[in-house]
């Protein structure tokens, strides 16, 4: 377990407290950080905090400054901002409860763990969760710390219980305005029926240990060849070159059937169908024996 918690403290329902601590359940990716360098001198670039008309400036002459309009902004200094944060508090009271699955998934921003904070908390800690899976009920509460309020969800997990920040509602853009021009039509039932049996096809158990950021791989290899090589030399990962496309058009039926192992094309009376290429070609071949005959007959004649 790290060191150190996020955040130390009690959750409250009614008159009960659970001594807690809350620890991040997640860490950064693999992402990786690349430097500016100047490539003659091989010297990493540095930036200047710099004032137009001014030049460099000390970092003590700098303060913070809101935008109001344009090219004019209400400064503030390190203490008026002080003066207005929320102050930390030791207690998370849960002051609402709502159904598992009421939350829309937009809203969850973080996850943490929460554990309790001793051995005397524990059977407190326990019957809580236990209410919340029984129920199947989230429960709300909003969380001071580092001058901020966050609104949290807390939720059973395993054994434990999850603290998840949620984003506030004017954090997260309305759905109808990105699906508004998507028509409200109900699809194909064939079409639906194939669809439906990928999806059960390709059905397995979650395992995200399965699961990598290839791209960060691919750096990694890249990065691991020119260390060894110790040269500057450009070295270019072989890619794989994308599937050669015949056009836009799908053959939508098509492309399920063959997904889920069916017949591309469909059948009639047990025999193929043949393609409009296919049928034009047979067309074209059928007219010129017809034109060849007649010709050996006026021949004879």
């Amino acid at each position: 377990m790290p060191a150190r918690a996020y955040w130390k403290g009690q959750i409250r329902l009614a008159l009960v407290s659970i001594p807690i601590e809350v620890y991040p359940a997640t860490r950064s990716g693999a992402a990786i950080a690349f430097h500016q360098i100047h490539e003659p001198s091989g010297k990493r670039i540095r930036y200047e905090k710099v004032a137009p008309g001014v030049g460099p400036v000390d970092r003590e002459e700098i303060i913070k400054g809101y935008e109001v309009s344009k090219g004019s902004y209400v400064l503030l200094d390190e203490q008026e901002i002080e003066a207005v944060r929320i102050e930390s508090r030791k207690t998370l009271e849960l002051v609402q409860f709502v159904d598992a699955d009421e939350i829309d998934v937009l809203y969850y921003e973080k996850p943490y763990f929460i554990v309790p904070a001793d051995d005397l908390a524990e059977e407190a800690y326990t019957v809580l969760r236990e209410a919340l899976r029984q129920t199947r009920k989230v429960g709300l509460g909003q969380l001071a710390v580092r001058g901020r309020e966050q609104l949290v969800s807390i939720k059973p997990c395993g054994r434990g219980l999850v603290m998840e920040v949620l984003r506030y509602a004017d954090e997260v853009h309305k759905a109808q305005g990105y699906f508004r021009d998507i028509e409200d039509t109900k699809p194909d039932a064939d079409l639906l029926d194939l669809a439906a049996s990928l999806i059960e096809k390709k059905t397995a158990p979650f395992k995200p240990a399965e699961f990598h950021d290839r791209y960060v791989d691919a750096l990694h290899r890249l990065i691991d060849k020119k260390a060894k090589s110790k040269t500057n030399k450009r070295i270019l990962e072989d890619v794989e070159e994308p599937a050669a496309s015949n056009g836009n058009v799908i053959d939508l039926m098509a492309a399920l059937k063959k997904s889920v192992g069916g017949d591309a094309a469909p059948k009639r009376g047990g025999q193929k169908t043949s393609s409009p290429r296919e049928s034009t070609a047979k067309k074209g071949a059928a007219k010129k024996e017809t034109s060849s005959s007649a010709a050996r007959a006026r021949k004879r004649a």
